[in-house]
């Protein structure tokens, strides 16, 4: 192996793509267990490698070298063979934190600063806040009752809201009513609950994503002894970022969110989920069929289940029925990691062949109206020129990552 990841549990992990599209070296999962380490560091057949949990601190001990950073957090994420053959290991997750908050915007000087979470990832956020000579810094673990009012800026670095615990969330925002930014170091889902009631919020947030890439973008700097820049970490972060997103449309029965949907599937080469369809292939049964026959509270029992299932996934074209918005979860669940896109268009043009509910529209139009616009992330108005719509839909989804 030349450069590679090695941790115990590796099967998710990002990092062979992430370092595909910095400087296209092949990069390799060594998942293994805590015994099997000493005998591969004896062998040291590597050239370069990354190091994840729970490793970090054992790893250090067949370090020949550390450096100022490593010694400061404490633990290693990158071990580097010299041409002596020696090993030399560093922390680039500071780095990584770091160009984290500088793409969001998040400034900790003088800050208030509440860490969730006092694990290996905390002891990364807290040097940071030393750095930048944050005003005070309050850690709170999972086990810890500590509750910080005064809070201008939160950073979880806690696994709460992680996939697949995505209906969980750390805190209740709205009991820090001097927050102003939020920092979520979890990028799978990519919206958490505590990001999207931040964004309810209206408050400056980010995931962490940004940070795996830019950490690994120091790491391959160490690996390869050359830079890499600021611009290029970002382009493949926008990249990986745009790959990942779902794109979800919704909009009231008839509005022609599966007819937008395929289109976009077969501009972009990517796969489309159809929920209703879904549906009815797990169910045997139409939506409209089930419906009449056991009632909406039991379809939307249903829908909830597979828009949970079918919002874990990424790089999808989803299409939704016109009240999957209804629920307050089911809106969680398909923002998680989409851009969601709402498609109005006129109550006479809509279609209602085959649809129970589509009986009095205005009124159906007026109840789900607040769950759309809290759903999506953009909207486009069908002005009945197909290819007008279809463009519109394209430009919204890709207009942001």
């Amino acid at each position: 192996m030349r450069f590679g990841l090695i941790g115990r549990h590796l099967g998710h992990s990002y990092s062979p793509e992430i370092h595909k599209r910095l400087h296209g070296q092949d990069y390799q999962l060594m998942p293994m267990e805590p015994q099997a380490l000493p005998a591969f560091f004896a062998q040291r057949d590597f050239a370069g490698i990354n190091v994840t949990i729970p490793y970090k601190v054992d790893a250090m001990q067949f370090c020949d070298a550390l450096g100022e950073t490593a010694r400061r957090a404490g633990c290693v994420n990158t071990i580097v063979k010299r041409a002596d053959g020696t090993l030399f290991g560093d922390n680039t997750d500071l780095a990584g934190f770091q160009f984290m908050l500088r793409r969001a915007g998040i400034d900790l000087t003088g800050k208030h600063v509440l860490i969730l979470g006092a694990g290996g990832a905390s002891q990364t956020v807290q040097l940071a806040c030393a750095d930048a000579q944050a005003a005070s810094v309050t850690i709170a673990d999972k086990d810890d009752s500590k509750h910080c009012p005064q809070a201008e800026v939160l950073i979880n670095t806690s696994p709460v809201g992680m996939y697949p615990h995505v209906a969980a969330s750390p805190v209740d925002l709205r009991d820090y009513p001097n927050l102003r930014a939020v920092a979520d170091l979890i990028y799978n889902p990519s919206r958490t609950r505590l990001l999207q009631q931040a964004e309810q919020l209206g408050l400056v947030n980010i995931n962490g994503l940004s940070m795996l890439v830019a950490q690994a973008a120091a790491a391959a700097e160490l690996f390869l002894q050359q830079e890499i820049s600021d611009k290029h970490t970002a382009q493949v972060l926008h990249s990986l970022n745009a790959d990942q997103q779902n794109w979800v449309l919704v909009g009231m029965p008839g509005c022609g969110k599966s007819t937008v949907a395929d289109d976009l599937a077969q501009r972009s080469g990517r796969k489309l989920v159809d929920i209703d369809h879904e549906i009815a292939q797990r169910s045997g049964m139409l939506p409209a069929k089930i419906i009449r026959q056991q009632g909406e509270p039991a379809f939307r029992d249903i829908e909830s289940q597979v828009i949970a299932d079918i919002s874990a996934q990424t790089g999808l074209v989803i299409a939704t029925g016109g009240g999957a918005v209804l629920r307050e979860s089911n809106r969680q669940h398909l923002r998680q990691n989409a851009r969601v896109l709402w498609i109005q268009r006129a109550n006479a043009n809509l279609a209602r062949d085959g649809r129970p509910l589509s009986v009095n529209l205005e009124d159906l139009l007026a109840a789900r109206t607040p769950a759309y616009q809290d759903a999506a992330d953009a909207s486009i108005t069908h002005n009945e020129d197909w290819a007008a719509v279809k463009q519109a839909a394209w430009d919204a989804v890709t207009a942001s990552a």
